[in-house]
């Protein structure tokens, strides 16, 4: 009978999981044409392309959204 333990699991993290903007938009709460105009305006890059379509880790699309909650209000007159 052989002894089979489980290893521990390895310290090399897992890579980033990527997602297509339709379904990063969604994750945001925010429309497919947001996400593609914050790549337009370089707030967003994507890590990956399919085909044509462009692919963004998550954590990247909602350090953009949050970059844009940040916009200072301007102040009361």
């Amino acid at each position: 009978m052989t002894d089979r333990r489980t290893t521990p699991p390895s310290s090399v993290p897992a890579p980033p999981t990527l997602i297509p903007g339709p379904l990063a938009a969604q994750e945001a709460g925010v429309a497919p044409a947001t996400i593609r105009k914050w790549v337009q305006t370089g707030r967003l890059k994507a890590a990956g392309r399919a085909g044509r379509a462009a692919l963004f880790r998550l954590e990247d699309v909602f350090a953009a959204e949050r970059a844009g909650a940040r916009r200072p209000t301007p102040p009361a007159r």
